[in-house]
């Protein structure tokens, strides 16, 4: 097998005849003598000629195609043992379909409502009618992820196959380009459909769901029997099993006070905390595309990091043609996220830019001891609610945020909740302040013309990662000293985003399995 390059025009799908004599001329030999052709990556190139540059496997005829993915099948578990996962984004949903290959039983405790029922609870609190703490933008069927783009970025495969994640949201549903784009998404538009086929599929095959199910308590069995341990839930429901995968997403802020509570073991971790930047679609096209932008051509994305002060400051979670949403999980906090719809066709480009927080930057709170920065990240989500009182954001234009100076008039902004002007200089931590305000003008000499006063500045970004992290064990996986208690993805402090999230879940499943 051998993999070439080779480019195409942005409108023009390469066929399969054209693939093959490619392969001919890369493989050295006639176009009747090659065997299999695949595409393994797409990515656009806009440096030179705006093109997609393909990556391709070939082989010869007769030889075996080593990259072609196959997944195991799913098998009926009805009757085998269970495992109870706490959390159904994708770290929950893709342990409990790994359990589905590997014949045991998912249980899914989730706390908030099924995909649908929450998509009315979102309205609620994107139009001001209050926030349901149990089931928002982060919690709910599908995780935080599901009303989040879909992005599907992450390409390492430290722990494990990335393809066993992608090939499964084809599956169900998912456009099969994220198999091959260099940066695959999904849209929020098309994630709740995806995610209630995989719900479907988990209890077609004996799994179970339970909605409304808070987990308040976590113990170990007293009894006889195979069961370690007990989940007790808020409605008083328990649950038992042998093998217990917590996957509760890094705002659930409880389970950590849980584990506090019975003193098991919880480290302090880095985060990072800042605002989100948001431009006009139109202008990153301009500057991406070298002002060569054309409507049919995909809205532009980037990617910026640089040091200040000696800590890095970088984009995160960027949303192309994106809206930003409330993503609070409890009253008198306000926090901001972007999220995409598939055909990322809205005017706005929005991304965090955000400052490095490391334990010892903040010795107000080293009294609060493992629970230092996650103390510091509410106390700053609170400070922007009490600004305004509401979920509207303190915003600034970004370069009167630069100047330390007052926006007059703000520009027109994605975030349905509104908006007002505000002096986010004063505001922010200091420290992030000056981080965010030396990096600005150096995002501006990479990106000329992303240093705008027409770009809208609006506090905070403050959900990047979790602060805590619950360490586990390198051999079996699970909590030190808790055999058979095993957590994992974005809350465990182990994942980012979706597709690491679904990796951390499969490993967590594969070690209950064993």
């Amino acid at each position: 097998m051998k993999e070439f390059d080779i480019a195409f025009d942005l409108r023009h799908e390469p066929s399969e005849e054209e693939l093959r004599t490619a392969a001919a001329r890369a493989l050295g030999c006639k176009p009747s003598a090659v065997g299999s052709v695949r595409i393994v990556r797409r990515s656009l190139d806009a440096r030179d000629a705006i093109v997609y540059r393909y990556r391709v496997a070939a082989t010869l005829a007769g030889e075996e195609d080593t990259g072609i993915y196959r997944a195991a099948p799913y098998r009926d578990v009805r009757d085998a043992a269970p495992v109870i996962i706490v959390g159904s984004g994708p770290a929950g949903m893709f342990a409990a379909l790994r359990l589905l290959m590997e014949g045991r039983k998912p249980v899914i405790l989730e706390r908030g409502r099924n995909v649908h029922e929450r998509k009315a609870d979102i309205a609620d609190l994107s139009l001001g009618r209050g926030l349901h703490p149990d089931s928002n933008y982060c919690f709910g069927e599908g995780g935080a992820g599901t009303f989040s783009d879909g992005k599907l970025f992450t390409r390492s495969t430290k722990k494990g196959d990335n393809r066993e994640v992608l090939s499964q949201l084809v599956a169900f549903g998912a456009d099969e380009s994220i198999l091959v784009d260099a940066h695959p998404h999904i849209g929020s538009d098309r994630l709740p459909l995806i995610v209630e086929r995989i719900r479907e599929c988990i209890t077609a095959h004996g799994g179970e769901y339970h909605f409304g199910c808070r987990m308040v308590d976590i113990k170990p069995t007293t009894g006889a029997g195979s069961s370690r341990w007990k989940v007790v839930c808020q409605g008083g429901e328990c649950f038992e099993a042998p093998d217990v995968i917590l996957a509760t997403g890094h705002s659930a802020r409880d389970i950590y006070h849980l584990f506090a509570s019975k003193g098991w073991p919880l480290e302090v971790k880095g985060f990072a905390l800042g605002v989100r930047a948001e431009h006009p679609q139109a202008l990153i096209n301009r500057i991406q595309y070298h002002g060569r932008y054309q409507p049919w051509m995909p809205p532009a994305e980037y990617s910026l990091v640089t040091q200040a002060a000696g800590r890095g400051v970088f984009s995160f979670c960027m949303c192309p043609g994106g809206l930003l949403v409330p993503s609070a999980t409890a009253e008198g906090e306000l926090v901001l996220n972007g999220m995409s719809n598939s055909q990322r066709n809205s005017q706005w480009a929005n991304a965090g830019i955000v400052c490095s927080v490391e334990p010892g930057d903040v010795p107000d709170y080293d009294r609060y001891g493992v629970f230092a920065l996650l103390e510091w990240q509410q106390a700053v989500e609170r400070s922007m609610y009490d600004v305004t009182g509401s979920i509207k954001a303190p915003s600034q234009r970004m370069m009167d945020f630069c100047r330390r100076r007052i926006s007059a008039t703000l520009p027109r902004s994605s975030y349905k909740p509104g908006t007002v002007s505000a002096p986010l200089h004063e505001l922010l931590p200091q420290f992030v302040y000056e981080r965010l305000r030396e990096a600005f003008p150096q995002f501006g000499r990479m990106m000329k013309g992303y240093y705008t006063d027409d770009a809208l500045l609006l506090a905070c970004e403050s959900r990047t990662s979790s602060p805590v992290r619950i360490p586990r064990e390198k051999e079996t996986m699970h909590v030190p000293g808790l055999e058979g208690l095993y957590a994992c993805g974005e809350g465990a402090g182990y994942a980012g985003g979706i597709v690491s999230s679904a990796l951390d879940g499969i490993l967590m499943a594969a070690a209950a399995a064993r």
